[in-house]
């Protein structure tokens, strides 16, 4: 009888044992998430709080501060666990600093932010032209703020243009794309952490990202006008213009910078209609002159043209 008890008792240990086993496991897990948060953050905030030196605790008003995300990074994910910066404040910095003139490398202050966001937008960091020039991510984002201004539409072009300041300037011309109106951005045809595209374009091209918003001059065309294939800023200047439209030179003089013969016109009127093109007087004619006189008022769908009047670009 013993024996068989025995054998019951062994069984029923073996049965449940597991079960009070992994409940003891379950038990142990939150806490152990709970520890690594009151390590990576307490330790921190004891000192930090949020009259010093700044206001450090709104990280919390955040996506960095989402403590139901287990992805959520705490303060010594960024910082290091600076250990020496623990024992001695005044004397030891933290092992990672993003001050703007932190003596952290800046390649050491984007592996901490990279080490979480990588891929999508980022694919193309590596060997990008904020990358190699030595921007670090802090340069321009805002971690501890609730309002990242970089990404707000209404800040993100002051945050660029404290390195771009030729951009600023051609934003104030009197031609423009809405950028200083709030309605276009920097991040409409740029990506600022890098592309396979021309100057950080969005697209592959310079002209697929103009298309995204002047679908009208993609075409296709029967007839195409090669300087517009090749690309939008052969005639136009992007970020802004004392010529509208965005024009880097006035007609007929932009249009003289590729054709700088003789207008190519048949008929009997055509040197009274155009003259010769680069605006030259004609000594034995007068009315020969091109000058005050635009090759537009012609050649209107400059862009290309589906008419079968043949590639003259005409309405």
């Amino acid at each position: 009888m013993r024996t068989m008890k025995a054998l019951l008792g062994a069984l029923a240990l073996v049965l449940v044992g597991p079960l009070f086993l992994s409940d003891a496991v379950a038990q142990q897990q939150p806490t152990a998430a709970k520890d690594k948060v009151l390590r990576g953050d307490a330790k921190c905030t004891t000192c930090h709080d949020e009259n010093w030196p700044k206001p450090i605790l709104s990280i919390g008003q955040t996506k960095h501060g989402v403590m139901g995300d287990s992805r959520t990074p705490t303060c010594t994910s960024c910082h290091g666990d600076s250990e020496s910066h623990m024992a001695n404040p005044g004397a030891a910095k933290p092992d990672r600093t993003f001050t703007k003139h932190s003596e952290t490398p800046v390649d050491a202050r984007n592996e901490a932010c990279i080490s979480c966001h990588r891929g999508t937008a980022r694919t193309h960091w590596d060997g990008s032209p904020h990358q190699v020039n030595q921007v670090a991510c802090s340069d321009c984002h805002q971690i501890h703020s609730p309002v990242d201004k970089v990404r707000e539409k209404k800040t993100q072009a002051e945050v660029c243009f404290t390195c771009h300041r030729e951009q600023r300037a051609d934003t104030m011309k009197i031609s423009h794309h809405p950028i200083r109106e709030g309605k276009v951005v920097c991040s409409d045809c740029h990506n600022p952490h890098g592309s396979p595209g021309p100057s950080m374009v969005k697209k592959n091209t310079i002209n697929e990202t103009c298309w995204t918003c002047h679908a009208d001059k993609r075409g296709p065309f029967l007839w195409e006008h090669q300087p517009v294939v090749e690309s939008c800023t052969n005639c136009h200047t992007p970020h802004g213009s004392s010529l509208t439209p965005l024009l880097t030179s006035r007609a007929p003089w932009l249009c003289q910078s590729c054709h700088d013969g003789q207008h190519s016109s048949e008929v009997a009127i055509g040197p009274n209609a155009a003259g010769f093109q680069g605006g030259l007087r004609s000594t034995l004619n007068p009315s020969t002159s091109a000058v005050g006189r635009a090759c537009l008022n012609c050649h209107s769908v400059i862009h290309g043209s589906n008419s079968p009047n043949g590639g003259y670009f005409q309405r």
